[in-house]
Protein backbone atom coordinates (compact mmCIF):
# COMPACT_ATOMS: atom_id res chain seq x y z
CA UNK A 1 0.00 0.00 0.00
CA UNK A 2 2.66 2.74 1.27
CA UNK A 3 4.45 2.16 -2.16
CA UNK A 4 1.65 2.72 -4.26
CA UNK A 5 0.68 6.01 -2.11
CA UNK A 6 4.39 6.92 -2.23
CA UNK A 7 4.06 6.78 -6.26
CA UNK A 8 1.24 9.29 -6.26
CA UNK A 9 2.87 11.58 -3.81
CA UNK A 10 6.15 12.36 -5.81
CA UNK A 11 4.39 12.73 -9.18
CA UNK A 12 3.04 16.13 -9.39
CA UNK A 13 2.39 19.42 -7.18
CA UNK A 14 -1.07 19.33 -7.63
CA UNK A 15 -1.16 14.93 -6.15
CA UNK A 16 -2.71 16.49 -3.25
CA UNK A 17 -5.65 18.17 -4.95
CA UNK A 18 -6.68 15.96 -7.34
CA UNK A 19 -4.80 12.40 -7.70
CA UNK A 20 -4.99 11.64 -3.82
CA UNK A 21 -8.71 12.50 -3.46
CA UNK A 22 -10.15 9.43 -3.03
CA UNK A 23 -13.68 10.04 -2.01
CA UNK A 24 -16.21 7.95 -2.82
CA UNK A 25 -17.53 11.24 -5.39
CA UNK A 26 -14.94 13.90 -4.30
CA UNK A 27 -13.64 14.02 -7.46
CA UNK A 28 -12.83 17.61 -8.99
CA UNK A 29 -14.10 15.99 -12.85
CA UNK A 30 -15.21 12.89 -13.37
CA UNK A 31 -12.75 10.65 -15.24
CA UNK A 32 -13.46 9.22 -18.65
CA UNK A 33 -11.87 6.62 -20.85
CA UNK A 34 -9.76 7.39 -23.96
CA UNK A 35 -11.26 6.16 -26.63
CA UNK A 36 -9.27 5.16 -30.23
CA UNK A 37 -10.76 6.30 -33.03
CA UNK A 38 -8.39 7.12 -35.93
CA UNK A 39 -11.18 8.12 -38.54
CA UNK A 40 -13.60 9.75 -36.36
CA UNK A 41 -11.35 12.13 -33.58
CA UNK A 42 -7.99 12.58 -35.37
CA UNK A 43 -7.85 16.16 -37.13
CA UNK A 44 -6.37 16.65 -40.35
CA UNK A 45 -3.04 17.45 -39.18
CA UNK A 46 -1.31 13.91 -39.28
CA UNK A 47 1.53 15.11 -41.43
CA UNK A 48 3.54 12.53 -39.30
CA UNK A 49 1.31 9.51 -38.29
CA UNK A 50 2.35 8.03 -34.93
CA UNK A 51 1.70 4.43 -33.98
CA UNK A 52 -1.00 3.64 -31.67
CA UNK A 53 1.09 3.23 -28.30
CA UNK A 54 -0.31 0.51 -26.24
CA UNK A 55 -1.71 2.24 -23.16
CA UNK A 56 0.30 1.98 -19.80
CA UNK A 57 -0.53 -0.12 -16.58
CA UNK A 58 1.68 1.02 -14.34
CA UNK A 59 0.47 5.20 -14.85
CA UNK A 60 0.76 6.26 -11.24
CA UNK A 61 -0.86 9.34 -11.00
CA UNK A 62 -4.15 7.51 -11.86
CA UNK A 63 -3.40 4.60 -8.98
CA UNK A 64 -6.18 6.51 -6.41
CA UNK A 65 -8.61 7.37 -9.19
CA UNK A 66 -8.26 3.65 -9.89
CA UNK A 67 -8.89 3.31 -6.22
CA UNK A 68 -12.46 5.20 -6.05
CA UNK A 69 -13.76 4.22 -9.35
CA UNK A 70 -13.22 0.10 -8.29
CA UNK A 71 -14.34 0.19 -4.57
CA UNK A 72 -17.45 2.63 -5.88
CA UNK A 73 -18.69 -0.26 -8.15
CA UNK A 74 -22.21 -1.03 -7.25
CA UNK A 75 -22.66 1.49 -5.16
CA UNK A 76 -24.17 4.11 -5.81
CA UNK A 77 -25.59 5.66 -2.23
CA UNK A 78 -22.48 7.16 -1.66
CA UNK A 79 -23.46 9.86 0.94
CA UNK A 80 -20.82 12.43 -0.21
CA UNK A 81 -21.46 14.62 -3.21
CA UNK A 82 -19.42 15.92 -5.71
CA UNK A 83 -17.40 18.81 -5.94
CA UNK A 84 -16.19 20.33 -8.82
CA UNK A 85 -13.67 23.26 -7.93
CA UNK A 86 -10.92 22.91 -5.14
CA UNK A 87 -11.99 26.71 -3.81
CA UNK A 88 -14.89 23.58 -2.17
CA UNK A 89 -12.36 21.69 -0.54
CA UNK A 90 -12.41 23.37 3.45
CA UNK A 91 -12.58 19.73 5.72
CA UNK A 92 -8.76 21.35 6.99
CA UNK A 93 -7.87 24.77 6.91
CA UNK A 94 -4.42 25.89 6.76
CA UNK A 95 -5.15 27.49 10.33
CA UNK A 96 -5.82 23.95 11.82
CA UNK A 97 -3.76 22.48 14.40
CA UNK A 98 -3.61 19.26 12.60
CA UNK A 99 -2.89 20.81 9.59
CA UNK A 100 0.50 22.45 11.32
CA UNK A 101 1.35 19.70 12.46
CA UNK A 102 1.07 17.43 9.56
CA UNK A 103 3.50 20.24 7.84
CA UNK A 104 6.12 20.27 10.44
CA UNK A 105 6.01 16.56 9.95
CA UNK A 106 6.68 16.84 6.09
CA UNK A 107 9.32 19.00 6.63
CA UNK A 108 11.66 17.01 8.95
CA UNK A 109 10.43 13.40 7.33
CA UNK A 110 10.36 14.50 3.52
CA UNK A 111 7.33 12.43 3.72
CA UNK A 112 5.64 14.34 0.38
CA UNK A 113 8.66 15.23 -2.44
CA UNK A 114 6.28 16.61 -5.00
CA UNK A 115 6.03 19.63 -3.68
CA UNK A 116 9.22 22.26 -4.96
CA UNK A 117 9.30 23.21 -1.22
CA UNK A 118 8.47 19.90 0.39
CA UNK A 119 5.71 20.96 2.01
CA UNK A 120 1.71 21.37 1.63
CA UNK A 121 2.18 25.25 0.09
CA UNK A 122 0.23 25.65 3.49
CA UNK A 123 -2.46 27.80 2.16
CA UNK A 124 -4.78 25.47 0.60
CA UNK A 125 -7.54 24.04 2.52
CA UNK A 126 -7.52 19.92 2.03
CA UNK A 127 -10.59 17.52 2.31
CA UNK A 128 -9.97 14.77 4.82
CA UNK A 129 -9.45 12.64 2.45
CA UNK A 130 -6.29 14.06 1.15
CA UNK A 131 -5.21 14.97 4.61
CA UNK A 132 -5.05 11.43 5.42
CA UNK A 133 -3.27 10.45 2.11
CA UNK A 134 -0.45 12.84 3.02
CA UNK A 135 -0.53 11.58 7.04
CA UNK A 136 -0.49 8.15 5.90
CA UNK A 137 2.88 8.77 4.03
CA UNK A 138 4.42 10.20 7.03
CA UNK A 139 3.33 7.42 9.03
CA UNK A 140 5.02 5.18 6.40
CA UNK A 141 7.89 7.61 6.46
CA UNK A 142 8.32 6.86 10.14
CA UNK A 143 7.92 3.36 10.00
CA UNK A 144 10.77 2.55 7.72
CA UNK A 145 12.81 4.53 9.97
CA UNK A 146 12.30 2.23 12.60
CA UNK A 147 12.21 -0.64 10.31
CA UNK A 148 15.95 0.70 9.56
CA UNK A 149 17.15 1.19 13.33
CA UNK A 150 17.64 4.81 12.74
CA UNK A 151 14.76 5.53 15.05
CA UNK A 152 16.95 7.97 17.21
CA UNK A 153 15.67 10.44 14.22
CA UNK A 154 12.17 10.42 15.10
CA UNK A 155 11.55 12.86 18.59
CA UNK A 156 9.06 11.67 21.09
CA UNK A 157 7.46 14.89 20.41
CA UNK A 158 6.60 13.41 16.23
CA UNK A 159 4.97 10.15 17.78
CA UNK A 160 2.81 11.63 20.36
CA UNK A 161 1.83 14.04 17.09
CA UNK A 162 1.10 11.03 14.88
CA UNK A 163 -0.54 9.42 17.27
CA UNK A 164 -2.85 11.91 18.05
CA UNK A 165 -3.47 12.34 13.80
CA UNK A 166 -4.00 8.97 13.64
CA UNK A 167 -6.88 9.26 16.22
CA UNK A 168 -8.24 12.47 14.57
CA UNK A 169 -7.97 10.56 10.99
CA UNK A 170 -8.77 7.18 12.26
CA UNK A 171 -11.56 6.60 9.51
CA UNK A 172 -10.15 8.16 7.33
CA UNK A 173 -7.12 6.42 7.53
CA UNK A 174 -9.21 3.10 7.75
CA UNK A 175 -11.22 3.73 4.59
CA UNK A 176 -7.74 4.80 2.43
CA UNK A 177 -5.96 1.79 3.54
CA UNK A 178 -9.59 -0.98 2.98
CA UNK A 179 -9.43 0.43 -0.76
CA UNK A 180 -5.52 0.27 -1.57
CA UNK A 181 -5.97 -2.76 -0.21
CA UNK A 182 -8.45 -4.49 -2.04
CA UNK A 183 -6.67 -2.15 -5.45
CA UNK A 184 -3.71 -4.33 -4.50
CA UNK A 185 -5.84 -8.01 -4.25
CA UNK A 186 -7.52 -6.75 -7.20
CA UNK A 187 -4.41 -5.81 -9.48
CA UNK A 188 -2.50 -9.45 -7.68
CA UNK A 189 -5.52 -10.98 -9.34
CA UNK A 190 -5.34 -9.47 -13.36
CA UNK A 191 -1.12 -9.83 -13.10
CA UNK A 192 -1.76 -13.28 -12.69
CA UNK A 193 -4.55 -14.32 -15.42
CA UNK A 194 -2.77 -11.91 -17.79
CA UNK A 195 -1.63 -12.67 -20.96
CA UNK A 196 1.14 -10.39 -21.46
CA UNK A 197 2.91 -7.28 -19.41
CA UNK A 198 4.22 -5.67 -22.82
CA UNK A 199 0.82 -7.06 -25.34
CA UNK A 200 -2.33 -6.66 -26.00
CA UNK A 201 -4.86 -8.22 -28.13
CA UNK A 202 -7.33 -6.37 -30.38
CA UNK A 203 -9.81 -7.55 -33.05
CA UNK A 204 -11.82 -6.47 -35.44
CA UNK A 205 -14.64 -8.72 -37.38
CA UNK A 206 -16.72 -7.43 -39.96
CA UNK A 207 -19.83 -9.11 -41.66
CA UNK A 208 -21.59 -7.86 -44.87
CA UNK A 209 -24.62 -8.19 -46.73
CA UNK A 210 -24.23 -6.96 -49.95
CA UNK A 211 -25.42 -7.25 -53.44
CA UNK A 212 -25.05 -5.87 -56.68
CA UNK A 213 -27.71 -4.52 -59.19
CA UNK A 214 -27.85 -3.34 -63.24
CA UNK A 215 -29.48 -4.77 -66.00
CA UNK A 216 -26.58 -7.15 -66.98
CA UNK A 217 -24.86 -6.83 -63.73
CA UNK A 218 -27.78 -7.86 -61.48
CA UNK A 219 -28.40 -10.87 -63.49
CA UNK A 220 -25.22 -12.31 -62.85
CA UNK A 221 -24.63 -11.28 -59.38
CA UNK A 222 -26.39 -13.21 -55.95
CA UNK A 223 -26.73 -11.39 -52.94
CA UNK A 224 -23.98 -12.74 -50.86
CA UNK A 225 -23.17 -12.83 -46.69
CA UNK A 226 -19.57 -12.19 -46.21
CA UNK A 227 -17.01 -11.76 -43.58
CA UNK A 228 -13.57 -10.75 -42.59
CA UNK A 229 -12.01 -11.21 -38.96
CA UNK A 230 -8.32 -9.62 -38.25
CA UNK A 231 -6.64 -10.34 -34.83
CA UNK A 232 -3.57 -7.95 -33.88
CA UNK A 233 -1.25 -8.14 -31.41
CA UNK A 234 -0.03 -5.07 -30.48
CA UNK A 235 3.11 -5.13 -28.37
CA UNK A 236 5.73 -2.04 -26.84
CA UNK A 237 8.98 -2.99 -25.04
CA UNK A 238 9.44 1.15 -24.15
CA UNK A 239 6.07 2.33 -24.53
CA UNK A 240 7.02 4.64 -27.52
CA UNK A 241 7.49 1.66 -29.71
CA UNK A 242 4.84 -0.46 -31.59
CA UNK A 243 5.17 -4.41 -32.81
CA UNK A 244 2.26 -5.25 -34.85
CA UNK A 245 1.33 -8.51 -35.79
CA UNK A 246 -1.60 -9.63 -37.67
CA UNK A 247 -3.96 -12.48 -38.51
CA UNK A 248 -6.79 -12.60 -40.81
CA UNK A 249 -9.01 -14.28 -42.31
CA UNK A 250 -11.96 -13.43 -44.94
CA UNK A 251 -14.63 -15.45 -47.47
CA UNK A 252 -15.58 -12.21 -49.16
CA UNK A 253 -15.45 -12.36 -52.99
CA UNK A 254 -15.96 -9.02 -55.25
CA UNK A 255 -18.82 -8.52 -57.89
CA UNK A 256 -18.38 -9.57 -61.29
CA UNK A 257 -18.73 -6.41 -63.80
CA UNK A 258 -20.93 -7.31 -66.52
CA UNK A 259 -20.23 -5.17 -69.71
CA UNK A 260 -22.29 -5.50 -73.10
CA UNK A 261 -19.89 -7.62 -74.37
CA UNK A 262 -19.25 -10.25 -70.87
CA UNK A 263 -17.28 -9.46 -67.90
CA UNK A 264 -15.49 -6.53 -67.10
CA UNK A 265 -11.60 -7.35 -65.66
CA UNK A 266 -11.66 -4.93 -63.17
CA UNK A 267 -11.23 -3.71 -59.50
CA UNK A 268 -13.93 -0.92 -59.50
CA UNK A 269 -16.97 -1.54 -57.17
CA UNK A 270 -14.07 -3.42 -54.85
CA UNK A 271 -14.98 -3.18 -51.32
CA UNK A 272 -11.94 -2.77 -48.69
CA UNK A 273 -13.04 -6.03 -46.40
CA UNK A 274 -12.87 -7.86 -49.94
CA UNK A 275 -9.29 -6.59 -49.91
CA UNK A 276 -6.65 -9.70 -49.49
CA UNK A 277 -9.39 -12.25 -48.95
CA UNK A 278 -8.66 -15.76 -49.58
CA UNK A 279 -12.37 -16.53 -49.91
CA UNK A 280 -12.04 -19.54 -48.11
CA UNK A 281 -11.53 -18.17 -44.44
CA UNK A 282 -7.99 -19.88 -44.00
CA UNK A 283 -5.70 -17.87 -42.00
CA UNK A 284 -2.63 -15.87 -42.62
CA UNK A 285 -0.25 -13.29 -40.98
CA UNK A 286 -1.54 -10.05 -43.57
CA UNK A 287 0.52 -7.83 -41.36
CA UNK A 288 3.78 -7.36 -39.11
CA UNK A 289 5.59 -4.55 -39.01
CA UNK A 290 7.45 -2.11 -36.13
CA UNK A 291 7.55 0.86 -35.81
CA UNK A 292 9.70 2.94 -33.18
CA UNK A 293 11.01 6.34 -32.60
CA UNK A 294 14.58 7.20 -33.39
CA UNK A 295 15.25 10.90 -32.26
CA UNK A 296 12.62 13.18 -33.26
CA UNK A 297 12.11 10.95 -36.86
CA UNK A 298 9.43 7.57 -36.52
CA UNK A 299 11.69 4.35 -38.08
CA UNK A 300 8.79 2.17 -39.61
CA UNK A 301 9.96 -1.75 -40.26
CA UNK A 302 7.77 -4.14 -42.31
CA UNK A 303 8.35 -7.88 -42.77
CA UNK A 304 4.68 -8.87 -43.81
CA UNK A 305 1.90 -6.87 -45.21
CA UNK A 306 3.40 -3.53 -45.24
CA UNK A 307 1.18 -0.75 -47.24
CA UNK A 308 2.51 2.79 -47.97
CA UNK A 309 -0.77 3.88 -46.19
CA UNK A 310 0.44 2.62 -42.73
CA UNK A 311 3.40 5.26 -42.46
CA UNK A 312 2.49 8.02 -44.90
CA UNK A 313 -0.04 10.48 -44.33
CA UNK A 314 -3.13 9.73 -46.56
CA UNK A 315 -4.97 13.10 -45.54
CA UNK A 316 -8.78 11.26 -45.89
CA UNK A 317 -10.48 11.58 -42.59
CA UNK A 318 -13.66 10.04 -42.07
CA UNK A 319 -12.88 7.70 -45.59
CA UNK A 320 -9.72 5.98 -44.82
CA UNK A 321 -9.57 3.92 -41.22
CA UNK A 322 -6.55 1.79 -40.62
CA UNK A 323 -5.67 0.38 -44.25
CA UNK A 324 -9.14 -1.19 -45.41
CA UNK A 325 -9.99 -1.64 -41.69
CA UNK A 326 -13.94 -1.72 -41.06
CA UNK A 327 -15.01 1.95 -40.06
CA UNK A 328 -14.42 4.18 -43.22
CA UNK A 329 -15.56 4.09 -46.77
CA UNK A 330 -17.01 0.98 -48.21
CA UNK A 331 -14.78 1.25 -51.32
CA UNK A 332 -11.09 0.76 -51.88
CA UNK A 333 -11.22 3.67 -54.50
CA UNK A 334 -12.95 6.60 -51.73
CA UNK A 335 -10.64 5.33 -48.94
CA UNK A 336 -7.53 6.83 -49.84
CA UNK A 337 -5.36 7.90 -52.88
CA UNK A 338 -4.49 5.28 -55.31
CA UNK A 339 -1.07 6.38 -55.40
CA UNK A 340 -0.75 4.44 -51.98
CA UNK A 341 -1.64 1.37 -53.64
CA UNK A 342 1.20 1.02 -55.60
CA UNK A 343 3.23 -1.63 -54.34
CA UNK A 344 3.60 -3.33 -50.67
CA UNK A 345 5.34 -5.85 -49.01
CA UNK A 346 8.51 -5.68 -47.05
CA UNK A 347 10.60 -2.85 -46.70
CA UNK A 348 10.97 0.81 -44.61
CA UNK A 349 10.44 3.98 -44.06
CA UNK A 350 10.92 7.36 -42.03
CA UNK A 351 9.25 10.34 -41.14
CA UNK A 352 11.19 13.23 -40.47
CA UNK A 353 9.58 16.32 -39.43
CA UNK A 354 10.98 19.73 -40.30
CA UNK A 355 9.42 22.30 -38.43
CA UNK A 356 6.86 22.80 -35.55
CA UNK A 357 4.90 25.90 -35.52
CA UNK A 358 6.88 28.75 -36.76
CA UNK A 359 9.44 29.40 -39.64
CA UNK A 360 8.75 29.04 -43.10
CA UNK A 361 8.67 25.04 -43.26
CA UNK A 362 5.39 25.89 -40.37
CA UNK A 363 4.10 22.02 -39.65
CA UNK A 364 5.25 19.85 -42.03
CA UNK A 365 7.55 16.76 -42.61
CA UNK A 366 8.89 14.88 -44.90
CA UNK A 367 8.34 11.26 -45.33
CA UNK A 368 10.38 8.10 -47.55
CA UNK A 369 9.90 4.75 -47.59
CA UNK A 370 10.29 1.79 -49.61
CA UNK A 371 8.19 -1.87 -50.02
CA UNK A 372 9.16 -4.51 -52.13
CA UNK A 373 6.21 -7.51 -52.72
CA UNK A 374 9.08 -10.10 -53.83
CA UNK A 375 11.76 -9.42 -50.91
CA UNK A 376 11.22 -12.82 -49.26
CA UNK A 377 12.15 -14.62 -52.75
CA UNK A 378 15.75 -15.06 -53.41
CA UNK A 379 14.82 -16.28 -56.98
CA UNK A 380 16.61 -14.64 -59.79
CA UNK A 381 14.77 -11.19 -60.78
CA UNK A 382 13.67 -11.10 -57.23
CA UNK A 383 13.77 -10.61 -53.95
CA UNK A 384 14.45 -7.07 -51.19
CA UNK A 385 16.34 -4.81 -54.48
CA UNK A 386 15.35 -7.19 -57.86
CA UNK A 387 12.08 -7.27 -57.94
CA UNK A 388 8.83 -5.37 -58.15
CA UNK A 389 9.27 -2.38 -55.81
CA UNK A 390 7.68 1.26 -55.19
CA UNK A 391 10.02 3.76 -53.60
CA UNK A 392 7.56 6.81 -52.16
CA UNK A 393 9.05 10.30 -50.91
CA UNK A 394 6.26 12.70 -49.50
CA UNK A 395 5.92 15.85 -48.38
CA UNK A 396 3.78 16.72 -45.36
CA UNK A 397 2.25 20.22 -44.85
CA UNK A 398 -0.50 21.28 -42.26
CA UNK A 399 -1.67 24.75 -41.26
CA UNK A 400 -3.03 24.13 -37.35
CA UNK A 401 -5.49 21.21 -36.88
CA UNK A 402 -7.67 22.59 -40.20
CA UNK A 403 -5.93 22.01 -42.95
CA UNK A 404 -3.05 19.10 -44.45
CA UNK A 405 -1.73 18.60 -47.64
CA UNK A 406 0.38 15.80 -48.79
CA UNK A 407 2.50 16.25 -52.13
CA UNK A 408 3.44 12.79 -53.00
CA UNK A 409 6.07 11.01 -55.42
CA UNK A 410 6.10 7.16 -56.17
CA UNK A 411 8.72 5.46 -58.29
CA UNK A 412 8.26 1.82 -59.04
CA UNK A 413 9.53 -1.20 -61.17
CA UNK A 414 6.59 -4.27 -61.76
CA UNK A 415 6.81 -7.29 -63.71
CA UNK A 416 5.12 -7.91 -66.64
CA UNK A 417 1.42 -9.75 -65.91
CA UNK A 418 0.87 -7.77 -62.31
CA UNK A 419 -1.18 -4.96 -61.83
CA UNK A 420 -0.22 -1.22 -61.42
CA UNK A 421 -2.45 -1.03 -58.11
CA UNK A 422 -1.89 -4.27 -56.16
CA UNK A 423 -0.44 -2.93 -52.71
CA UNK A 424 1.72 -5.38 -52.80
CA UNK A 425 -1.08 -8.44 -53.35
CA UNK A 426 -1.62 -11.72 -55.47
CA UNK A 427 -4.69 -9.54 -57.09
CA UNK A 428 -4.72 -12.13 -60.23
CA UNK A 429 -8.35 -13.08 -61.23
CA UNK A 430 -9.55 -15.41 -63.76
CA UNK A 431 -12.18 -13.73 -65.86
CA UNK A 432 -13.38 -15.73 -68.89
CA UNK A 433 -11.05 -18.49 -68.20
CA UNK A 434 -8.04 -16.48 -68.57
CA UNK A 435 -5.68 -15.01 -65.37
CA UNK A 436 -6.24 -10.96 -65.53
CA UNK A 437 -3.92 -8.91 -62.74
CA UNK A 438 -6.79 -6.62 -62.02
CA UNK A 439 -5.26 -4.84 -58.93
CA UNK A 440 -7.59 -3.38 -55.83
CA UNK A 441 -8.74 -0.13 -57.68
CA UNK A 442 -9.02 0.84 -60.66
CA UNK A 443 -9.52 -0.15 -64.47
CA UNK A 444 -7.68 -2.64 -66.42
CA UNK A 445 -6.86 0.03 -68.76
CA UNK A 446 -4.76 1.78 -65.59
CA UNK A 447 -4.04 -1.69 -63.99
CA UNK A 448 -2.82 -4.24 -66.74
CA UNK A 449 1.21 -4.54 -66.99
CA UNK A 450 1.72 -7.01 -69.78
CA UNK A 451 5.42 -6.90 -70.14
CA UNK A 452 8.22 -5.38 -67.18
CA UNK A 453 7.65 -1.64 -66.41
CA UNK A 454 8.88 1.41 -64.60
CA UNK A 455 6.46 3.90 -63.15
CA UNK A 456 6.11 7.03 -61.93
CA UNK A 457 3.60 8.54 -60.12
CA UNK A 458 2.67 12.00 -58.96
CA UNK A 459 0.04 12.42 -56.52
CA UNK A 460 -2.07 15.49 -54.25
CA UNK A 461 -3.72 15.06 -51.17
CA UNK A 462 -5.82 17.14 -49.03
CA UNK A 463 -8.14 17.47 -46.21
CA UNK A 464 -9.77 20.64 -44.61
CA UNK A 465 -11.65 20.66 -41.49
CA UNK A 466 -13.85 24.06 -41.23
CA UNK A 467 -15.49 22.93 -37.98
CA UNK A 468 -15.43 19.49 -35.71
CA UNK A 469 -18.84 18.38 -37.34
CA UNK A 470 -17.32 18.63 -40.75
CA UNK A 471 -14.59 17.91 -43.12
CA UNK A 472 -13.68 18.44 -47.07
CA UNK A 473 -10.98 16.18 -48.42
CA UNK A 474 -9.54 15.20 -51.80
CA UNK A 475 -7.11 13.81 -54.31
CA UNK A 476 -5.70 13.34 -57.35
CA UNK A 477 -2.85 11.42 -59.19
CA UNK A 478 -0.90 11.46 -62.36
CA UNK A 479 1.03 7.78 -63.90
CA UNK A 480 3.12 7.87 -66.12
CA UNK A 481 4.08 4.04 -67.17
CA UNK A 482 7.16 3.15 -69.56
CA UNK A 483 6.57 -0.58 -70.44
CA UNK A 484 9.02 -2.76 -72.20
CA UNK A 485 8.10 -3.04 -76.03
CA UNK A 486 6.88 -1.00 -79.05
CA UNK A 487 4.04 0.96 -77.87
CA UNK A 488 3.43 -0.16 -74.41
CA UNK A 489 3.97 2.95 -72.49
CA UNK A 490 0.69 4.76 -71.55
CA UNK A 491 -0.59 7.53 -68.83
CA UNK A 492 -3.40 6.98 -66.17
CA UNK A 493 -5.08 9.56 -63.94
CA UNK A 494 -7.74 9.68 -61.18
CA UNK A 495 -9.14 12.13 -59.01
CA UNK A 496 -11.71 12.07 -56.14
CA UNK A 497 -13.44 14.09 -53.34
CA UNK A 498 -15.43 13.81 -50.22
CA UNK A 499 -17.71 15.19 -47.70
CA UNK A 500 -17.85 13.44 -44.06
CA UNK A 501 -20.29 14.61 -41.55
CA UNK A 502 -19.45 13.79 -38.10
CA UNK A 503 -21.86 12.81 -35.19
CA UNK A 504 -24.18 13.22 -37.21
CA UNK A 505 -27.87 12.04 -35.30
CA UNK A 506 -25.44 10.96 -32.64
CA UNK A 507 -22.05 10.99 -31.69
CA UNK A 508 -19.74 8.86 -32.91
CA UNK A 509 -21.91 8.58 -36.62
CA UNK A 510 -20.60 9.65 -39.59
CA UNK A 511 -22.41 10.47 -43.08
CA UNK A 512 -19.98 10.47 -46.23
CA UNK A 513 -20.13 10.71 -49.43
CA UNK A 514 -17.48 10.51 -52.08
CA UNK A 515 -17.19 10.80 -55.86
CA UNK A 516 -14.47 10.88 -58.38
CA UNK A 517 -12.96 9.16 -61.39
CA UNK A 518 -11.30 5.51 -60.71
CA UNK A 519 -8.27 4.63 -61.90
CA UNK A 520 -8.06 5.39 -65.90
CA UNK A 521 -5.98 5.27 -69.13
CA UNK A 522 -7.87 6.83 -72.19
CA UNK A 523 -7.59 5.02 -75.66
CA UNK A 524 -4.48 2.64 -74.33
CA UNK A 525 -3.53 0.48 -77.62
CA UNK A 526 -4.92 -2.86 -77.34
CA UNK A 527 -7.42 -1.88 -74.45
CA UNK A 528 -9.65 0.66 -76.05
CA UNK A 529 -11.91 2.30 -73.43
CA UNK A 530 -12.78 6.34 -74.23
CA UNK A 531 -15.01 7.32 -71.17
CA UNK A 532 -13.79 8.05 -67.57
CA UNK A 533 -14.99 5.55 -65.35
CA UNK A 534 -17.43 7.62 -62.65
CA UNK A 535 -18.02 6.52 -59.01
CA UNK A 536 -20.40 8.21 -56.41
CA UNK A 537 -20.33 6.68 -53.26
CA UNK A 538 -22.70 7.39 -50.42
CA UNK A 539 -22.51 5.67 -46.63
CA UNK A 540 -23.99 6.26 -43.08
CA UNK A 541 -22.39 4.41 -40.16
CA UNK A 542 -24.38 4.36 -37.19
CA UNK A 543 -22.54 3.52 -34.15
CA UNK A 544 -24.44 1.20 -32.24
CA UNK A 545 -22.23 1.28 -28.84
CA UNK A 546 -18.17 2.05 -28.58
CA UNK A 547 -17.56 -1.48 -30.35
CA UNK A 548 -19.88 -1.92 -32.72
CA UNK A 549 -21.09 0.17 -36.01
CA UNK A 550 -23.82 -0.55 -38.64
CA UNK A 551 -23.04 1.18 -42.06
CA UNK A 552 -25.51 0.74 -44.97
CA UNK A 553 -23.87 2.33 -48.39
CA UNK A 554 -24.75 2.44 -52.05
CA UNK A 555 -21.71 2.44 -54.73
CA UNK A 556 -22.59 3.62 -57.79
CA UNK A 557 -20.21 2.86 -60.81
CA UNK A 558 -20.58 4.77 -64.65
CA UNK A 559 -19.03 3.66 -67.84
CA UNK A 560 -17.61 0.63 -66.04
CA UNK A 561 -14.77 -0.50 -68.46
CA UNK A 562 -14.19 2.96 -69.25
CA UNK A 563 -17.21 2.61 -71.76
CA UNK A 564 -20.34 3.90 -71.47
CA UNK A 565 -21.93 1.44 -73.51
CA UNK A 566 -22.08 -0.77 -70.64
CA UNK A 567 -24.60 -0.52 -68.44
CA UNK A 568 -24.45 1.50 -64.87
CA UNK A 569 -23.42 -1.03 -61.70
CA UNK A 570 -24.87 -0.47 -58.42
CA UNK A 571 -23.54 -1.61 -55.51
CA UNK A 572 -25.76 -1.56 -51.74
CA UNK A 573 -23.80 -3.21 -48.91
CA UNK A 574 -25.18 -3.71 -45.27
CA UNK A 575 -21.81 -3.51 -43.27
CA UNK A 576 -21.53 -4.74 -39.68
CA UNK A 577 -18.17 -3.99 -37.51
CA UNK A 578 -17.10 -5.59 -34.43
CA UNK A 579 -14.18 -3.70 -32.71
CA UNK A 580 -12.56 -5.29 -29.62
Amino acid sequence: MSNLLWKSLVVSPAVLGAALLVSGTAIAAPTTTAEVLPAEKASVNTFVQQPEILAQTANDTKVLDQVNRYSNEGNQNNSQSQVTSVSQFSDVQPTDWAFQALQSLVERYGCIAGYPNGTYRGNRALTRYEFAAGLNACLDRVNELIATATADLVTKQDLATLQRLQEEFSAELATLRGRVDSLEARTAELEANQFSTTTKLVGEAIFAVSDAFGDRTGETNNTVFQDRVRLGLQTSFTGRDLLTTRLAAGNAQAFTIQGDTGAIASAEGLQTFQVGSTGDNSVEVDRLTYEVPIGPAQLYLAAVGGRHSQYASVNNPYFFDNTDGGNGALSTFSSENPIYRIGGGAGAALNLPLGRGGGILGNSSITVGYLASEANSPAEGQGLANGDYAALGQLNFSLGDRIAVAATYVHGYKGGGSALFDSGLDTNSTVGGIIVPTGVVGTAQANTLGTASSTNSYGLSAAFRPSDKLSVSGFVSYHDITSTGAGNDFEAWSYGAGVALADFGKQGNVLGVFAGAQPYALNRPGFGGGDVPYQVEGFYKYRVSDNVSITPGVIWLTSPGQNSDNDDAIIGTLRTTFNF
